[in-house]
């Protein structure tokens, strides 16, 4: 994350992640990362950044990336859901910002779960 240093570089950032945020809306498949204080404390928004800059990285576009507060399970943070159409929600814990390529990678493009990573799963 850059230094920010003035009131410049704040407006700066802020407009770099409007653009970003903006750009991951719609989509059937969602990820979901958890910014109340505690996943912020624990690195949310270096994944958040992470997430985004993978997507746009390999140019997928038909992904929402949303985010939400706490939902009380603050050991694992920071937190990501992956909710793909027809398929179970899943919740990724203590995520950091090296495991973004491969959660993209194995569960957004194959499918296929990262079961090392999971704290919770709706069936």
């Amino acid at each position: 994350m850059p230094k920010i240093k003035s009131l410049e570089d704040l407006r700066k950032l802020r407009e770099e992640s409007k653009d970003l945020t903006s750009a991951r809306s719609g989509g059937k498949t969602k990820i979901i990362v958890g910014m109340g204080t505690c996943g912020i404390a624990a690195g949310a928004r270096e994944v958040l950044s992470a997430i985004l800059n993978e997507l746009a990285r390999r140019e997928i576009k038909d992904v929402a990336v949303e985010t939400t507060g706490c939902i009380g399970m603050c050991q694992y943070e920071p937190l990501v859901d992956f909710i793909r159409p027809g398929e179970p929600r899943v919740t990724y814990g203590n995520v950091e910002p090296k495991d973004v390529p491969r959660l993209i990678v194995e569960h957004l493009i194959n499918g296929k779960v990262v079961w090392d990573k999971v704290v919770g799963r709706t069936d």
